[in-house]
C-alpha cells in the first residue's frame, strides 16, 4: 500500500505578468524525512514554496496535505495546517525584544485580562533557544543588535516553538557558525525522528548531501526531477540544476600579483571588537578572511570602508594615508565594499534594477553634474549581461529578483566604479553553484587587471579555493597568515579558535 505524502504538489504553473515562472511543478514530502528542494536562483524554489503557503495563488495544480486538497489564501492558514516557513530574508522586528519576536502575534495573556504574560513568554524563548544549544542569546536582547547569525537561531528557534509538521528551511544557515549549524543539524535530526518532516533549501551541497534523505531539482521553473541523496552524487546533482557539466568548483587562477595596493597599520576599532590589525593587499591578489562568527571580520572591513569610526590607526591607499573619511570618500578613492547584509546595506530593494547600479556610478554615468541616460543605459546593460543577472529588464525591481540575483546587482554596482580595491563580505551567501562560480571568475577577471580583492567568508572551502593568503581573525585579533599552497581547514580552525602559529 503506498504511503501518503505528508505534502503533495502536483502540475503547478504560476505566472507573474505572462511571465511563467513555474510549470507542470511535480513535489511531495513525506512525513519525517528532510527533502531538499534545489535549484540555480531564478528557478522557481521560492515561488513553489509562496505557492504552497498561500503568498501567491497558483495557475493550475493541485496541492494535497495529509491527502486532503488545500487551497490557503495565507501563510497563518498553512500554519494552522502545521506549515511553517523560515524565510532566506530575515523576518526579525529590529526594535522588538527576542522574546517579543518570538510571539509576535500570539502573545500569551493573563486569563481574559488581555495583559501580557512577560515572564511565560521569556520563559518558553529560553526553552526554545536552550533546545537549539543557543547559550548566548537571552529573551530580553534586542534583535537588531544581534549578529545575522544569532538572528537566524531566533527564526528557528520561533518556528520550532510552533510545533509544526512541515518546516520550509530556506538558507538556514547562510549566516550560521559552525558550532550553530552543528546546533541546528541535531535539533532537525531530533525532530525529524519524532516524525516531523522538513524541506531545505541551501545552496551549500555538502549540507544537502550530509542531513537529507530526497533531494528535488527545479531548472527554469520546471521539474528536473527527484532522486535519493544516496543513490545520487554531487556531479549528477549539479548536471540537474545547470544542464551542463560544471568543471571544477573553484577556477584556475594565473595572474602575477603586484606591488602593495592597500596596507592597514594596527588598526583599532572605536568600541573594542578588534584591536592593532594590520594586514597588506597587493595588485591581483585574493586575500581571505576567515574567522568564526564574531571574530570582527566585518567590523574590520566597515571601519576601513569609513562605515565604522576607528580608535586609532593607519590605512594606505598606494602609499598615502587616507583620513577619517565618509564612505563616499573611500569610493572616490577606489574602494568599493559589497556588504555581508544586501538587504540592509546592499540594495535598495524599491528602486529598480537600473537606479541601484546608477546610484554607485554617478561619476561614470554623468557629465558636468548631469545623468547622461544613453551613459547610464549601457553601463547598466554591460553589467547585466556580464554577471548574468536574470530579469526581466533593467527597470525590474530589485526586490522581486531572487536572492542571488540581487546579489549579482550588488556586485555589478561595485564593478561599475572599475575600483582598485574591491572588499567582498559573504559574497556568495545564499547563491547557487552555478552563479557562485560566475563570481569567483569575475573575481579572477578583476585580479588580472590588477585590483585587489578581500574576500570574507565563512565556508572554509571557498576560501581555500578561492584565496591567494588567508588572514584569520579570532577574538577580533589576526592570529595567522597562512599562503594558499600551505592552508588547509584544520590550520585555519586552529587560528580561528584562537591558536597561534
Amino acid at each position: 500500500m503506498a504511503i501518503t505524502p505528508l505534502v503533495e504538489m502536483v502540475g503547478i504553473d504560476k505566472s507573474f505578468s505572462g511571465n511563467q515562472v513555474l510549470h507542470n511543478v511535480q513535489f511531495n514530502v513525506n512525513k519525517g524525512e528532510i527533502h531538499a528542494l534545489m535549484g540555480e536562483n531564478g528557478a522557481g524554489k521560492s515561488t513553489l514554496v509562496k505557492v504552497l503557503t498561500g503568498i501567491h495563488d497558483r495557475d493550475a495544480g493541485e496541492i494535497r496535505v495529509n491527502g486532503e486538497e488545500v487551497q490557503f489564501i495565507n501563510p497563518k492558514q498553512a500554519e494552522a495546517k502545521g506549515i511553517v516557513v523560515i524565510h532566506q530574508e530575515l523576518n526579525i522586528i529590529p526594535n522588538l525584544t527576542v522574546a517579543q519576536n518570538m510571539f509576535l502575534g500570539k502573545e500569551i495573556k493573563y486569563g481574559r485580562t488581555g495583559i501580557l504574560n512577560h515572564k511565560k513568554m521569556k520563559s518558553l524563548t529560553e526553552e526554545s533557544l536552550q533546545k537549539l544549544g543557543v547559550i548566548n542569546i537571552s529573551p530580553d536582547d534586542i534583535a537588531g543588535e544581534l549578529s545575522v547569525g544569532k538572528q537566524q537561531m531566533v527564526e528557528i528557534a520561533r518556528a520550532l516553538a510552533t510545533n509544526a509538521e512541515l518546516i520550509i528551511m530556506d538558507e538556514p544557515t547562510a549566516a550560521l557558525t559552525d558550532r550553530e549549524i552543528e546546533s541546528l543539524f541535531s535539533v532537525v535530526n531530533d525532530l525529524k525522528e519524532r516524525g516531523v518532516s522538513f524541506v531545505y533549501i541551501s545552496h551549500r551541497m555538502e549540507e544537502i548531501f550530509q542531513i537529507c534523505d530526497r533531494i528535488t531539482i527545479l531548472r527554469d521553473g520546471e521539474f528536473i526531477g527527484t532522486e535519493n541523496i544516496r543513490e545520487t552524487s554531487f556531479e549528477k546533482v549539479v548536471k540537474m540544476m545547470v544542464g551542463r557539466e560544471l568543471g571544477e568548483r573553484y577556477p584556475t587562477k594565473s595572474n602575477q600579483i603586484g606591488n602593495v595596493v592597500l596596507e592597514v597599520e594596527n588598526l583599532t576599532s572605536k568600541d573594542g571588537t578588534f584591536k592593532n590589525v594590520s594586514f597588506q593587499v597587493r595588485e591581483g591578489e585574493i586575500l581571505g578572511v576567515a574567522g568564526l562568527m564574531g571574530a570582527g571580520r566585518t567590523e574590520v572591513m566597515e571601519t576601513i570602508f569609513g562605515y565604522r569610526k576607528k580608535e586609532s590607526g593607519i590605512i594606505k591607499l598606494d602609499g598615502k594615508t587616507l583620513r577619517n573619511g565618509h564612505p563616499s570618500d573611500l569610493i572616490k578613492a577606489g574602494i568599493g565594499f559589497i556588504t555581508e547584509d544586501r538587504k540592509m546595506k546592499g540594495l535598495i530593494l524599491g528602486s529598480s534594477i537600473s537606479e541601484n547600479i546608477a546610484l554607485a556610478n554617478l561619476k561614470t554615468i554623468s557629465q558636468n553634474g548631469v545623468i547622461s541616460n544613453k551613459r547610464e543605459n549601457e553601463l547598466v546593460e554591460e553589467l547585466i549581461n556580464r554577471l548574468h543577472v536574470r530579469t526581466t529588464g533593467k527597470n525590474q525591481e530589485v526586490k522581486s529578483l531572487s536572492g542571488g540575483n540581487q546579489q549579482k546587482v550588488v556586485i555589478a554596482k561595485w564593478l561599475g566604479i572599475k575600483p582598485k580595491v574591491l572588499i567582498l563580505d559573504e559574497p556568495t551567501r545564499g547563491v547557487d553553484i552555478g552563479a557562485k562560480k560566475e563570481i569567483y571568475t569575475i573575481m579572477n577577471e578583476l585580479t588580472e587587471i590588477g585590483v585587489a580583492v578581500i574576500m570574507v567568508s565563512s565556508e572554509l572551502p571557498e576560501v581555500l579555493g578561492v584565496s591567494d593568503r588567508i588572514m584569520v581573525l579570532h577574538e577580533g585579533k589576526v592570529t595567522a597568515f597562512i599562503n594558499r599552497d600551505e592552508a588547509d581547514q584544520e590550520k585555519i580552525m586552529f587560528a580561528a579558535t584562537g591558536g597561534n602559529r
